[in-house]
């Protein structure tokens, strides 16, 4: 498998950064990252792939990585022009957190595109706790940091707020500060940095679909997971997304929290061969 850099011309003339180890011939995998992360959170992963045959593609999204912000696509059209650009008719999507979102989205607007589906701590557009039987109620624990975080925001610290996101995001609000440690962390704080310090629109790009009342449209198969030290608020969320989408496996990760490509590349490798078996 060879790496190159795999730069994409959108639809509105702005340049997606890009990587792509490719395998010439297998099934084309795009990893998209999550909203506090950008494509580097896929490097272990891909490193753990190296051998298997396997197209692999990772893109920054605008505003994150080395894509700059703004312009009049939409991340859906960026997608489109990315498996256009990779030459994937179809291909197996992998959606971690708002890139799981922006999964579903492609798995309702362009079903054709869609070859199978892997969800981790996957947001949904348009979800809600409005007229569902479980509510958004934060445990000590998540409303403590996101507290925190607020108070930090305020005070313009970013690196107080850097800290408080891993605490959230990389350990698991209920466990231990730190409790990742090593390149890891050193990656999620170099990559969450400079957003907190952009103050990057986590709205924009959205392309207006409402997926989280469609979930039963989606017809390619999905492996929806969650790692079990996430925030509690979330994960009934999760299950209650996994559970409405008709062709989906769900598994909850062991000791992981939102960002498992980080802390346990090769447990999302395995989670990436599973699901390109589906499609």
């Amino acid at each position: 498998m060879t790496t190159e850099r795999f730069d994409v011309h959108a639809p509105d003339g702005a340049v997606l950064a890009g990587e792509r180890r490719r395998w010439p011939g297998a099934p084309v995998v795009v990893l998209l990252h999550a909203g506090v992360a950008d494509r580097r959170a896929w490097s272990g992963v891909m490193d753990e792939l190296a051998d298997d045959a396997l197209d692999l593609v990772a893109y920054d999204r605008r505003g994150y990585g080395q894509t700059p912000s703004g312009g009049s696509a939409t991340h859906l059209d960026d997608l489109l022009a990315v498996l256009d650009a990779a030459g994937a008719e179809r291909a197996v999507i992998v959606g971690s957190s708002m890139g799981g979102a922006l999964a579903l989205d492609l798995a309702l607007a362009a079903p054709e595109r869609v070859g199978a589906v892997l969800l981790i701590g996957a947001a949904v557009s348009g979800m809600t706790d409005e007229g569902e039987a479980i509510a958004w109620t934060p445990d000590g624990a998540t409303g403590t940091l996101l507290s925190a975080i607020d108070r930090a925001e305020q005070a313009d610290d970013v690196e107080e707020q850097v800290r408080l996101q891993l605490h959230l995001w990389l350990d698991g609000p209920t466990a231990q500060e730190g409790r990742v440690g090593g390149p890891a962390r050193e990656l999620a704080a170099a990559m969450n940095r400079p957003l907190l310090a952009a103050g990057v629109d986590l709205e924009a790009g959205g392309a207006g679909i409402d997926a989280w009342h469609r979930l039963g449209e989606v017809a390619a198969p999905v492996l929806a997971t969650w790692g079990e030290l996430d925030l509690p608020p979330d994960q009934p969320f999760y299950a209650l997304a996994a559970d409405r989408l008709p062709n989906a496996r769900v598994r909850v990760l062991e000791g992981v929290a939102h960002l498992p490509m980080l802390e346990r590349p090769a447990l999302v490798a395995q989670l990436v061969r599973d699901t390109a078996a589906l499609a």
